[in-house]
């Protein structure tokens, strides 16, 4: 999409993609090889000028901030990421308003969506790639579930919509609603003089295992904990099948230890000459070793359904 941009764009782009937190990222200079912009990675209080591409960087949030600056912030991890698209689209939302044109991109789950449903909410353009076109269908088929007015092109047609969509005159916006500036306050600075905002719900935050309430966007839904770990329907789900798969082998550990406690007994017992004790203790470590099989089964065959499906 980028190399289609024009050189003489009138707006700022920025690009989150996921990264791996711990490894330095090439993304500036790879993007910056055939886009007709300048492409430069995002550093903390730059001023968001026209006709540059800001690239966010491993571990911090890239944030839109007050007069058109551009933050970086070490805050909650959103959908277990960070950078995350959802707090940029949030952040560009709340001080930009009609001015925003969010755009999603191929990938998995449904990263973006609440965000671009804020986006839209205050009156900004909303952008997805065909889901057929993508090679990841997933968050552009969110997107569209969660803004079915957005409009849908293919990765090439987006630039001539996003060209097509810049530098229009837009009119005065009203001010973003308290779950908006909630959670870019809580992203930006860690605090927020509104209270948290939302319905709380009968969920533990994977990240921390705080309590989380429910916030919506128009037709889109995420969960958000006291301290700002946000989930996507998606996402949520997701990092509660690591956490069961994680207890799940946590209790094949403690079976197969019972197991191996309660054989050596029965040993014991058969040396000291009681039968009837030492058959006892087989038997049940017989049947915790079965039991143990039982959950390893399960855990085999999700893996493998995993498989098939992907």
């Amino acid at each position: 999409m980028l190399p289609l941009l024009p050189a003489d764009l009138p707006a700022a782009v920025l690009v989150v993609l996921h990264l791996a937190p711990e490894l330095p990222s090439m993304l500036a200079r790879v993007l910056g090889r055939d886009c007709a912009l300048p492409v430069v990675p995002a550093a903390d209080g730059l001023p968001i000028e026209a006709g540059r591409v800001y690239v966010g960087v491993p571990n911090r949030h890239l944030v839109v901030d007050q007069g058109d600056l551009i933050a970086l912030r070490n805050g909650p991890r959103e959908n277990r990421v960070r950078p995350a698209v959802d707090a940029l689209f949030r952040s560009a939302a709340r001080w930009a308003g009609p001015r925003v044109i969010g755009v999603v991109l191929s990938g998995g789950l449904d990263d973006g969506a609440a965000g671009l449903a804020a986006i839209a909410e205050q009156g900004g353009v909303a952008l997805v790639q065909d889901p057929q076109d993508a090679r990841f269908a997933g968050m552009p088929s969110a997107a569209l579930a969660a803004v079915p007015a957005a409009e849908a092109a293919p990765a090439t047609g987006l630039a001539k919509l996003v060209a097509s969509h810049a530098g229009r005159p837009v009119a005065p916006w009203d001010a973003p609603d308290d779950s908006l500036i909630w959670e870019t306050d809580m992203m930006k600075d860690g605090r927020s003089a509104i209270a948290q905002p939302g319905t709380p719900v009968g969920l533990g935050c994977p990240e921390c295992g705080g309590g989380m309430r429910e916030v919506r966007n128009g037709q889109a839904i995420h969960y958000v904990c006291h301290v700002g770990h946000s989930w996507s329907p998606q996402s949520f789900l997701a990092a509660s099948d690591e956490g069961i798969e994680e207890a799940l082998w946590t209790a094949i550990s403690a079976m197969q230890e019972k197991a191996a406690v309660l054989g050596e007994l029965a040993t014991r017992a058969d040396e000291a000459g009681d039968a009837e004790t030492g058959r006892a203790h087989r038997e049940q470590a017989e049947r915790v070793a079965r039991s143990a099989e039982v959950i390893r089964g399960h855990i085999d065959g999700k893996s493998q359904a995993a498989g098939t499906s992907s």
